[in-house]
């Protein structure tokens, strides 16, 4: 939104009573344990409202599913808050903040109050609509309704922004909680409406087209949205399938995961209850010794946990939607293959566990945590595809899509975190099939063309005897594609691709040492779907406030951090690329999370443009594999030169205007 708006005068006669108040609704659709609604509730009259603004979301317009999920559950919110006594008044609208004004000069409300939302588009528009309704003498008040901790409570004992999952989580679980009442208000008081308020009905605000409903009325059949049936799941998993969680996570067909993350991305489920409500059980259950709930409840909250990591990295380093966290990948040579992208989205990879896992996600609009690892893994690793590709159809199919989940995902896998997956790692989906599928269930559900595959050759069809193929009535290439790239050929594609980006770095730096003007550009800027709305965020870390439950404004400040230790990721039965970064040998790798705890989208899940960087290197020299095989070494150059030093030298050259 152009923080030049102008505000239209909200009337003085307006302004009369400071009892009213505006209640914003957005991905908090819920009324228990709602911040936002229960403070207004106290103060006296209520308007609860939602505004629905396309334009505004801009890149970020949710896929069909999403849209689904929302208009279902905006309609069970309707109910409710019909019960209470407070109407939900739905607006469609080419601005919030001219709504929002419309609201005010039709209530004469004196007050706005709304949970907090920490991508980086909302965040630059809550702080732009707080500016201006602060002109226009409204008070506003925000509050945490999606976190346990907000990110700017978090920081290590420097005052620095957290950089690793573990270390940030630990933080987490050390603090203290205060206890939370989860009952709605009894009752609601609604405000007179005086003036013109444009609202509308659900179906004015054009949620779903006709040509989706058929699709769409499927989507009811598996999933029931609304804070309701919110309730209801989390009461549901927590008594009957929280036990064995440890167990049953892996399986990558079924239900074996919580299935809540649809009502948390929509806040139709209050986190700090599905924390207390799995940490009781755990009390309880180490009274009673039973090892296996205990272990299953710390996995499952370092699910949660995953999720309020996406939402810390997001506000303290709001660039990462566009630009990784590392600048490792700055000059990565990625393949902006159109016709490889359509093979993956549309599971015909020739990968059979790549391609149940991208059927099911266009037929559903949901995968298993782990199916989400492994198709990632394989568009960014085997086809090279920009990571942000992946994420954007992520964001259009996924039924739970989130957008500081999937910012945590794929830079998880391509490399770019610095306990994430390490860019060489190269999985083999043979290998991840026979451990994650290992009688091929579910590859037979969703590939019904190998539906006859004996066990033995489900992951792997390829190297079936001709005779197995025929008795299944398999044709590769004809009813069911060939490799869309041999495993090799990949591996040998990356390593390439690897020191084509350790090149590049350091030639870059060389010209710049050198003081010459050669400029190298960054590989993935030309290859972008479609324009990432920019975010310009002020350098002060605070905002026009009127409660001390204020959402904070993320500042370079927050990010000062020391250089980068990066960790390595165990992989025992996955393939990897034999080649390590450069002098690994003289340092000692670390431990990560097990393949048990990858980052994943479900469960957990533009700025100014920083380079965050934790080494440089030199161009390649020749040497030898530990097999035998030649290849190149990198020298190490400058291994010990700060992220800060980094971040310092970008603003500099951001304020030069370069």
């Amino acid at each position: 939104m152009n923080s030049n708006t102008s505000v239209p005068s909200v009337s003085p006669e307006n302004m009369s009573s400071s009892s009213k108040t505006i209640v914003w609704f957005r991905r908090d659709l819920r009324i228990d344990d709602n911040p936002a609604l229960a403070a207004a509730a106290r103060d006296g009259s209520v308007f609860p409202v939602y505004i629905w603004c396309p334009k505004e979301e801009e890149q970020f317009y949710p896929g069909r599913v999403s849209r689904w999920w929302l208009k279902q559950s905006l309609a069970h919110l309707e109910q409710s808050l019909k019960s209470l006594g407070a109407e939900l008044v739905l607006i469609k609208t080419h601005s919030t903040l001219s709504a929002l004004l419309d609201c005010i000069n039709a209530t004469g409300a004196t007050k706005l109050v709304f949970n907090h939302l920490y991508d980086p588009v909302s965040l630059v528009r809550d702080h732009n609509i707080k500016e201006k309704l602060a002109e226009a003498g409204i008070s506003v008040q925000s509050y945490n309704g999606d976190l346990l901790y907000e990110p700017w409570e978090i920081y290590d004992e420097k005052g620095q922004a957290f950089t690793t999952f573990d270390a940030y989580w630990d933080k987490c679980l050390n603090m203290q909680m205060e206890p939370i009442s989860f009952l709605p208000p009894w009752r609601l008081v609604p405000v007179a409406v005086t003036g013109t308020v444009e609202r509308c009905s659900i179906e004015d605000l054009r949620l779903e087209n006709e040509t989706e409903k058929a699709s769409n009325a499927l989507l009811g059949r598996a999933w029931s949205p609304g804070w309701g049936s919110a309730d209801k799941a989390i009461t549901e998993f927590v008594e009957h399938n929280l036990c064995d969680y440890s167990r049953s996570r892996l399986k990558v067909g079924g239900n074996s995961t919580s299935l809540l993350s649809p009502y948390l991305h929509f806040g139709e489920l209050s986190v700090r209850k599905v924390f207390q409500s799995a940490r009781m059980k755990q009390i309880l259950w180490r009274r009673e010794q039973n090892s296996q709930g205990e272990e299953s409840v710390t996995l499952f909250l370092k699910a949660v946990g995953l999720r309020e990591y996406s939402r810390y990295l997001t506000f303290n380093f709001p660039f990462t939607h566009e630009r990784p966290l590392l600048s490792n990948l700055k000059y990565f040579p990625w393949n902006a293959d159109v016709n490889r992208f359509k093979a993956w989205r549309q599971g015909r990879t020739g990968y059979p566990l790549v391609d149940a896992g991208m059927r099911e996600l266009w037929a559903t609009g949901w995968i298993h945590n782990r199916i989400r690892v492994i198709v990632s893994s394989f568009a960014v690793k085997f086809l090279l595809l920009p990571w942000r590709w992946g994420m954007k159809y992520f964001w259009d199919t996924l039924l739970d899509a989130d957008l500081e989940c999937d910012i945590l995902g794929w830079q998880y896998i391509s490399g770019s975190l610095p306990d994430g997956h390490e860019i060489e790692r190269l999985d083999s989906p043979q290998i991840q099939g026979s451990k994650f599928d290992p009688e091929g269930e579910y590859v037979r559900q969703w590939l019904p063309e190998l539906a006859r595959m004996p066990t033995e050759w489900i992951h792997h069809p390829w190297d079936a005897p001709h005779t197995v193929l025929k008795a299944a009535g398999v044709e590769l290439g004809l009813n069911y594609p060939k490799p869309i790239i041999d495993i090799d050929i990949a591996r040998e594609h990356l390593r390439e691709a690897i020191f084509k980006m350790w090149e590049m770095e350091a030639a870059a730096k060389a010209a710049t040492s050198d003081g010459m003007n050669e400029e190298v550009f960054d590989n993935s800027i030309g290859i972008e779907t479609s324009a990432i709305p920019k975010v310009i965020l002020k350098e002060n870390s605070s905002c026009p406030t009127y409660s001390s439950n204020d959402q904070r404004v993320p500042s370079f400040q927050n990010g000062n951090n020391g250089s980068l230790h990066r960790k390595r990721a165990k992989c025992v039965e996955e393939e990897r690329l034999p080649a390590d970064k450069p002098n690994n040998h003289n340092k000692q790798a670390g431990t990560s999370r097990g393949e048990e705890d990858l980052c994943s989208t479900a469960e957990s899940s533009a700025s100014k443009r920083q380079s965050i960087s934790r080494m440089s290197f030199s161009v390649p020299r020749s040497c030898s594999l530990s097999d035998g095989r030649p290849m190149l070494e990198c020298e190490s150059s400058d291994m010990k030169q700060s992220w800060q030093e980094k971040i310092d030298l970008e603003q500099t050259s951001s304020k030069n205007g370069n």
